[in-house]
């Protein structure tokens, strides 16, 4: 079979970059259910999500979670949601519904800059006790209560009600939401649309299955 140029990538409305930052939407939605329903999440993506927040001067979009595999989850979910029959509605109307609050904020100038400022403030908390530390998720729940939750539309979230009363799983929900929402950003930067995500579908899966086959062999899985 003849190769595909290189070039036939870059002309695609869905790029690899996209895809990524489109993978981290996915992560942190994937992540606030996770925790809803189970009262726990995969550590290490929730800690390559929450780490998203901090770098806003990457180098580039891989660089903001920490190389691909910080959003191996994010991938995973992007391929189960575009080509499985298992997919979760719950992480999909999540995942929508944070590409739309993300521009509402857009239009909220003085409240993106107030999310700014929480943000540089929590990480002078994760200079101190570490990214993982729940104060770090407890600062990062406050300053989305405070800012993204005030708008229009607002994620629900479900799951089991048990989760949802503890203080230290809520705060890690939101931490996750707001990851997401700064996914949501970088993708509307780099060009990323909602609608891309009825019409590209299968090109999307298609990057995110080569992604996660780069990032394993990368890794010597």
């Amino acid at each position: 079979m003849r190769a595909i140029p290189s070039h036939f990538f870059q002309a695609l409305p869905m790029n690899e970059e996209r895809v990524l930052a489109l993978a981290g939407v996915f992560q942190g939605a994937s992540l606030a259910q996770q925790l809803a329903t189970e009262g726990r999440c995969e550590d290490a993506a929730f800690e390559a999500s929450v780490g998203s927040v901090f770098r806003i001067d990457a180098d580039s979009v891989a660089s903001v979670y920490g190389g691909v595999s910080g959003v191996r989850r994010g991938l995973r979910t992007l391929v189960a949601q575009f080509e499985d029959e298992t997919r979760d509605i719950a992480v999909m109307r999540m995942a929508i519904t944070v590409l739309r609050l993300e521009r509402s904020l857009s239009r909220h100038r003085g409240l993106l800059d107030r999310l700014r400022e929480g943000i540089v403030a929590t990480q002078r908390q994760v200079e101190h006790f570490g990214i993982e530390h729940p104060n770090v998720a407890a600062r990062l729940a406050e300053v989305y209560s405070t800012t993204l939750s005030t708008l229009k539309p607002r994620v629900m979230v479900t799951g089991n009600p048990t989760h949802l009363q503890q203080k230290p799983n809520v705060d890690r929900v939101r931490a996750s939401l707001l990851a997401a929402v700064r996914s949501a950003v970088l993708y509307h930067q780099i060009g990323g649309r909602q609608w891309h995500l009825l019409i590209y579908r299968k090109q999307c899966a298609m990057l995110a299955r080569g992604l996660l086959t780069g990032s394993t062999l990368d890794d010597g899985g």
